[in-house]
């Protein structure tokens, strides 16, 4: 993936706050059926501009991880910017810039996946290679709306892409239908995409079937506990998950220094990744955010102190995660992150969005769901914990406690394996901890308007079909 060429900067970007320039403006930009998708080299074309959306500073290059860490316990606002200042202190509004990235760039992703799915299968070429192009718009989408959910609840789901001005209000939907259709997304998704070890190397970065298992994994957990959920849930998510874990080798645990080394990306534990690389490729500025000015970076975060003091003697993870430029220094920085090859805000640091490490804690957290007596629930933390350096929990129910325990141990857990790797809100929600994590590392009580984001207040102005926002809001 990183040596494609974003070959489709001409794709329609459809943006919610963009409607009032296109009041203004002729629509240049649409591409028209007569002069495009008439061949594989156009099919592919396309794509690469699906995942192009992914990588601008405004999505996955810095906004995702800003809404995810900054607004949980693990991640502290070290340079003082409002937008950041508000995600960290839980005074946010929908006058949020980076809340607004995150809307904005989510349906950016949905109209080019939108595009690619709508007029890929016209295309007279190999059914195979058809339908993988289709499966990877069709986990693209998905994954947006999987963001958007969980993010606002109730989002409008727009399924055809947007080729004229006739259709830029729409209204919310359901929760319900929005994860109906992530599931048969990634369905299509995991049935016809290439398996991780059938991708060329000079692709890697698109979706495979295991892809899309690992996040249908996360999507029904995450169901689970919302007014969506349905009673098979927690059994469909460990089917996904196991799908994964039982793969023969394809995907599998490497040591914790390998995972983040930028010299060793897309191996056997990084199931799907945004990927980056140098100039004239598109970089990451995560690297440069988080180191301290002395190492030429902008210091914008810390540690939390208390995620800081909360690694157990022994844990290797630790040390891999952060460091001080002097023992004295009041906080550590993330380093968790690096390239020695970073051209200052240029790093070749992939975002990674799951990985093997992920599902093994997604399969025990369904377990305990289902049979909290079940002790194959312990396999999967254990796992993590065995290469981390830790002892594994305790095999017997009696010693390791009740089911909310196990909760409790899984959100600890999560956040020394995946701190800074953008789950750490959307954890804690799932988790039913977020109210208390704050409370405990802030001495803050965080009212419940603050467990949705609300719709930026550009789309409901251009849109009252948005209204009423979320409550609170």
């Amino acid at each position: 993936m990183k040596k494609y060429i974003v070959a489709m900067a001409g794709l329609m970007s459809i943006t919610m706050i963009s409607c009032e320039k296109f009041l203004e403006e002729k629509p240049y930009d649409f591409i028209g059926n007569a002069n495009f998708y008439k061949t594989e080299g156009d099919a592919n074309a396309a794509l690469n501009g699906a995942f192009g959306a992914l990588q601008p500073q405004t999505y996955f290059g810095r906004t995702s991880w800003l809404v995810t860490e900054l607004s949980g316990d693990l991640l502290r606002v070290n340079a003082t910017l409002a937008d950041r200042d508000n995600l960290y202190n839980q005074t946010f509004d929908e006058n949020n810039g980076e809340i607004g990235n995150w809307w904005n760039s989510s349906y950016l992703l949905i109209n080019r996946a939108n595009d690619i799915i709508k007029n890929v299968p016209n295309i007279q070429m190999d059914v195979a290679k058809r339908n993988n192009i289709v499966g990877n718009a069709t986990f693209l989408r998905a994954m947006g709306y999987f963001d958007l959910v969980r993010s606002f609840g109730s989002v409008p789901l727009i399924l055809s892409p947007t080729t004229d001005l006739s259709s830029l209000k729409p209204s919310r939907t359901p929760i319900a239908e929005i994860y109906a259709k992530i599931i048969e997304d990634l369905k299509y998704a995991e049935a016809n995409c290439l398996a991780e070890n059938l991708i060329p190397a000079a692709a890697k970065g698109r979706v495979s079937t295991g892809a899309a298992s690992a996040l249908l994994a996360k999507v029904y957990l995450t169901k689970a506990t919302t007014t969506a959920k349905e009673a098979s849930d927690y059994t469909n998510s460990l089917t996904a998950a196991n799908k994964v874990i039982n793969s023969g080798g394809v995907y599998g645990l490497v040591p914790y220094a390998d995972v983040f080394d930028v010299n060793k990306e897309n191996n056997k534990e990084h199931i799907f990744s945004v990927q980056f690389d140098l100039p004239p490729s598109v970089g990451n500025i995560v690297v440069r955010m988080n180191l301290p000015s002395s190492l030429t970076g902008t210091a914008s975060f810390v540690v939390e102190k208390s995620f800081e003091q909360s690694f157990l003697p022994g844990d290797i993870r630790k040390d891999l995660t952060m460091k001080k430029v002097a023992p004295s220094d009041q906080y550590a920085y993330y380093s968790k992150f690096a390239d020695p090859l970073r051209q200052t805000n240029n790093a070749r640091n992939n975002v990674l969005i799951t990985r093997y490490a992920d599902i093994l804690l997604l399969q025990s957290e369904a377990l305990n769901e289902i049979n909290e007596a079940d002790p194959n629930k312990l396999a999967g933390i254990n796992a993590v914990r065995l290469r981390a350096g830790l002892l594994p929990l305790p095999l017997t129910l009696a010693a390791l406690g009740s089911k909310d325990a196990f909760i409790d141990a899984l959100v600890q857990e999560r956040a020394w394996e995946l701190s800074l790797e953008g789950h750490r809100r959307f954890d804690l929600l799932r988790l039913g901890r977020y109210q208390a994590r704050q409370q405990v590392a802030f001495n803050r009580t965080v009212a419940d308007k603050y467990l949705l984001f609300p719709i930026p207040l550009a789309e409901t102005t251009l849109n009252p079909n948005l209204l009423p926002n979320n409550p609170g809001f």
